[in-house]
């Protein structure tokens, strides 16, 4: 019988190690146990993409489903507040709520539902009168409510202003509810500014980042060997350096490396697959197919989000083998130093870049250096209107 791979690098899979997420999974837990008006009931979760945002979501819903609350998940999208809405009254169509809203039909006003939807002036209402009615049932048998939202720099403004309103309400009420958003950084200057979304500000904010290289070794040695294949000294070594502490690349990672080592076991007669140990060559091996995989799910998407001009930037930066100057940088782009820094600030706020002090940045994304030189003549053909 084949051996499942404890590693799980999916976007929104559940990984079987959690390394370096006990702050947060603990505040969530203590949110709950703590009652109505915990900060840990109101949640911001914010990263670049692969730190593992998704999977903390997850992580949330387990929890709270462990303590028999229900849990409605998303991901932001149009039409978000019709679909908690749906979720929230299947049964009931939404003409007849106690707060009868006004109804469109096949789109003749409102949110588009197909048959029917409600007004986006009453969404907030109508979505406060469903959670409040679901709460009802819930809190007789002790339990709550849990709705998360991912990828919340993608929603609507008129979505996030009914959740984020019928939220509120709720949470003065000192009802049995908890709500965690996640997304990118730019849900910051998006969402939080909003004089509609101040309510969003009390949020209790969680930055995700890297994992120390020392947890990140501890997890691959204690995983691997729960999975009866070994992996020590120069390979183990390797494989935690390899990763550079980013979540998503610690799946990837130890999902190759231990894909080849488990394959290779498989073709070895004299041995069992759980008297196998990783080698140096299993482990390069693994590395590379990781950083081809890498490159697919995190650096192309990611640079498909921003601008030409942000590109340019970028690939000025890629130039150098480390941190980069601003100023050279600027020359680069054939732009003065408070043009490009324009630039700088956005990719520094989207977490793409970090700064270094003393007027240097470098890559806040593993290997995205090396992407951008190995895709720079695509990139710039497809960056129009710049140029270097």
């Amino acid at each position: 019988m084949r051996q499942s791979n404890p590693f799980k690098p999916t976007a929104g899979r559940m990984p079987p190690l959690l390394i370096g997420r006990d702050a947060i999974i603990d505040d969530f837990e203590e949110g709950l146990d703590d009652g109505p008006g915990a900060p840990g009931r109101l949640m911001r979760v914010t990263g670049a993409r692969g730190v593992g945002k998704t999977v903390i979501l997850t992580e949330f819903g387990r929890i709270a489903k462990a303590r028999k609350w229900e849990v409605i998940d998303e991901t932001a999208s149009e039409g978000l507040a019709q679909r908690l809405l749906n979720r929230l009254a299947p049964d009931k169509p939404s003409v007849n709520l106690s707060l009868k809203p006004s109804v469109s039909i096949a789109g003749l006003g409102g949110i588009s539902l197909g048959e029917a939807s409600v007004s986006s002036k009453q969404m907030p209402l109508t979505l406060r009168a469903a959670m409040g009615q679901r709460l009802d049932a819930l809190e007789r048998k002790n339990a709550g409510l849990l709705v998360t939202i991912d990828e919340a720099q993608a929603a609507d403004r008129s979505d996030m202003v009914a959740i984020a309103t019928a939220v509120q309400h709720l949470i003065r009420e000192e009802r049995n509810i908890a709500f965690v958003f996640a997304g990118l950084p730019s849900i910051a200057s998006k969402w939080l500014n909003d004089e509609v979304l101040t309510f969003l500000r009390r949020a209790q904010a969680e930055q995700l980042g890297d994992i120390p290289l020392q947890d990140v070794r501890d997890a691959f040695e204690d995983t691997f060997e729960d999975s009866g294949i070994a992996i020590e000294g120069k390979a183990l070594d390797m494989a935690a350096k390899a990763t550079e502490g980013y979540p998503f690349m610690i799946q990837l990672v130890g999902y190759h490396i231990w894909r080849i080592a488990y394959r290779r076991s498989r073709n070895i007669d004299s041995k069992k697959p759980d008297a196998i140990t990783v080698t140096e060559q299993d482990t390069e091996q693994g590395i590379a197919n990781a950083l081809s995989r890498l490159g697919d799910a995190v650096h192309g998407p990611e640079l498909d989000g921003l601008s030409p001009i942000d590109k340019t930037y970028l690939l000025a930066m890629a130039q150098d083998d480390g941190p980069s100057s601003t100023s050279t940088v600027a020359e680069r782009m054939g732009k003065d130093v408070a043009y490009a820094n324009i630039y700088r600030t956005r990719l520094i706020d989207a977490q793409v870049i970090k700064d270094m002090g003393y007027g240097k940045v470098d890559f806040a994304i593993p290997y995205l250096r090396q992407y951008l030189r190995e895709h720079a003549a695509y990139i710039r053909m497809n960056s129009s209107g710049t140029s270097l």
